[in-house]
């Protein structure tokens, strides 16, 4: 398939638009990649919330997402992505996608390339099946998060593992904090590392703590709450903010309150109060700040 045949069946299939075409044909070239395509427009461009004063914050309300339907894939997009695009939503630090897709039965993304991008992946309904150019071929299920470091260039296709019912998951890009690593694939149950009515950490920077590790100064947490509580969280790096996502239910962060789907992002203090509703599930990303 030639380069135009190819960026026309990314829009039409829903497929990343920012996706350049696999790294060593890129460099031959003289295309860019997928991390200079996304990062050329980047600015600091957060919008502050000056009813809070000690600190910096942004919101994202749910009906304020961009929004996308393909028939096969619906899509929510908290920043700028492919046909969204909007100069006030392109980043929260290094945490560049927040997509929220729901994907119809037997249907996915063919086999499509990444470069040097942290890529992570969250079914939150059904199971998703994944194949890539290093050989893994794997169903990543509801309960699951997958980690793919794209770092050179990988390919690689994402499909619904069920041919009726849809699947629901989050994917999610970071920029790395070096470029040009050898790609990599990583798969853990997070159910296993599950604490209930608590936030339980389920990524970081480093190898050997709980759950998955990215090539960045990161630490990914979750929780599902099945009664009223209120928490704190600490920093573990003064350089980061936190971003909020409410997958299910409501809180409320340092005063904000929050329903569904609402994002919320906090930087410049070294921790937040947050009060949870009963039957809530949150999502919290730590990440820099400064790219």
């Amino acid at each position: 398939m030639n380069r135009i045949k190819f960026i026309k069946g990314a829009f039409a299939s829903g497929a990343a638009f920012f996706a350049a075409p696999f790294i060593s044909t890129a460099r031959s070239q003289n295309i860019d990649s997928t991390y200079d395509r996304l990062i050329e427009k980047i600015g600091f461009n957060h919008v502050p919330n000056n009813e809070i004063k000690t600190m910096n914050t942004v919101l994202h309300k749910a009906n304020t997402r961009g929004s996308a339907d393909h028939g096969w894939l619906k899509a929510n997009h908290t920043f700028s992505f492919a046909n969204y695009h909007n100069p006030e939503r392109m980043h929260f630090g290094v945490l560049r996608v927040l997509n929220d897709d729901t994907i119809a039965g037997g249907k996915g993304f063919s086999t499509h390339p990444h470069d040097n991008m942290e890529i992570i992946t969250i079914p939150l309904e059904g199971d998703l099946e994944h194949k890539d150019n290093m050989g893994n071929g794997t169903v990543i299920k509801s309960g699951d998060v997958q980690v793919m470091s794209a770092g050179t260039g990988i390919l690689h296709s994402e499909f619904n593992a069920d041919t009726e019912l849809d699947v629901k998951l989050l994917q999610i890009w970071l920029f790395p904090n070096k470029k040009n690593v050898t790609p990599r694939y990583d798969q853990l149950p997070i159910r296993n590392l599950e604490v209930k009515n608590e936030f339980y950490q389920i990524l970081s920077p480093n190898e050997k703590d709980q759950g998955v590790w990215i090539h960045q100064n990161s630490w990914f947490s979750i929780g599902e709450f099945s009664e009223q509580k209120t928490t704190e969280y600490k920093f573990n790096s003064s350089d980061n903010g936190v971003y909020a996502f409410i997958i299910e239910g409501d809180a409320t962060i340092e005063g904000q309150k929050l329903e569904k789907r609402d994002g919320f992002g906090i930087w410049d203090t070294d921790s937040i109060s947050i009060s949870v509703e009963k039957n809530s599930r949150i999502l919290l990303m730590e990440v820099p700040m400064v790219i």
